[in-house]
C-alpha cells in the first residue's frame, strides 16, 4: 500500500509539471492559460509561438505521463493499480499542484501513460491523433478519437486490457469532459483549426489592440488643440477692437 500511495503521488507531481507554463516563462511568452484558446498544452503553444515549441511541449507532457507509469513498474505496481498512476499523472496535469491547479486538458500526457501501459495501443493512439489533426486540422477533434478509442484497443491487443480499461476508460472521461466546450464549438462548427503555416495567430490577434490604443492616444492631443483654437481666434478678435 506504501509504495502505491509513493506510486500515485509522484505521478501527480509529475503531472504538474506543466512544459507549456514552464517553457512560456522561459522565452518570456503570455501565460497559455490566459491566451489563444486558454489551454496549456501544445495546440495553443503553436499558436502562440510556432511549430518548435509545440514539438517541445507536446514531447514534454508525453514523456512525463511515459515516466510517472514507469516509475509505478519499478515500484512494483501492476494491472490496475498501474492503470490508477497512469491516472494519476493525467489529474496532475489537468490540476497542477504547481500552477494553482489550471492546467491543460491531459492527452499528451494521456497518451503518454498509455504508451507505458500498452507500447502497441500507445502507438497505435499516437498515429490516430496524428491522421486526425493533419488531415482536419482540429486539435480537439484528434484528441477526442484517440483518446476515446484507448481503452476499447486496450480491450481488444493489450495482454492486460481488462485490468487496465476502468483507469484508462475513467481518463478518457476526463479528458472529454475537458473538452467539453470544444465538443460544443465542433457542432456548431465554429471550432478554430490549427494553422500550421502560422505561428503567430495570437500575435496578430493582439496587435490590433495595441494599434487602436496607439491612434486614440494620437487623436486626443489633437482634438485638445482643435479645442484651443477657438480661444485663439477670440483673443485675436478682442485684440483688434481694442485697436
Amino acid at each position: 500500500m506504501i509504495t502505491f500511495l509513493m506510486s500515485i503521488i509522484i505521478a501527480y507531481v509529475l503531472g504538474s509539471i506543466s512544459c507549456s507554463i514552464l517553457l512560456a516563462k522561459f522565452i518570456k511568452l503570455p501565460d497559455p492559460r490566459e491566451t489563444g484558446s486558454g489551454n496549456a498544452g501544445a495546440a495553443n503553444m503553436m499558436r502562440l509561438a510556432g511549430r518548435n515549441k509545440a514539438a517541445v511541449v507536446l514531447i514534454g507532457d508525453l514523456v512525463k505521463g511515459l515516466i510517472a507509469v514507469l516509475i509505478g513498474r519499478i515500484l512494483e505496481q501492476q494491472g490496475f493499480f498501474l492503470g490508477l498512476v497512469a491516472l494519476a499523472a493525467v489529474v496532475g496535469h489537468i490540476y497542477p499542484v504547481f500552477f494553482k491547479f489550471k492546467g491543460g486538458k491531459g492527452v499528451a500526457t494521456g497518451i503518454g501513460s498509455i504508451l507505458a501501459l500498452s507500447p502497441t495501443v500507445g502507438i497505435i493512439a499516437a498515429i490516430i491523433w496524428a491522421i486526425v489533426i493533419f488531415v482536419f486540422r482540429y486539435a480537439s477533434l484528434a484528441s477526442l478519437i484517440a483518446i476515446v478509442l484507448s481503452p476499447f484497443l486496450m480491450l481488444a491487443i493489450s495482454h492486460n486490457g481488462f485490468l487496465y480499461f476502468l483507469p484508462v476508460l475513467l481518463m478518457a472521461a476526463l479528458i472529454v469532459w475537458k473538452h467539453w466546450d470544444n465538443i460544443g464549438r465542433l457542432r456548431n462548427k465554429t471550432e478554430p483549426k490549427v494553422d500550421f503555416k502560422n505561428s503567430a495567430e495570437v500575435v496578430s490577434s493582439v496587435e490590433p489592440d495595441i494599434k487602436v490604443e496607439e491612434t486614440h492616444q494620437e487623436e486626443t492631443p489633437q482634438e485638445e488643440t482643435s479645442t484651443e483654437e477657438p480661444s485663439s481666434e477670440e483673443e485675436t478678435h478682442q485684440s483688434d477692437e481694442q485697436k
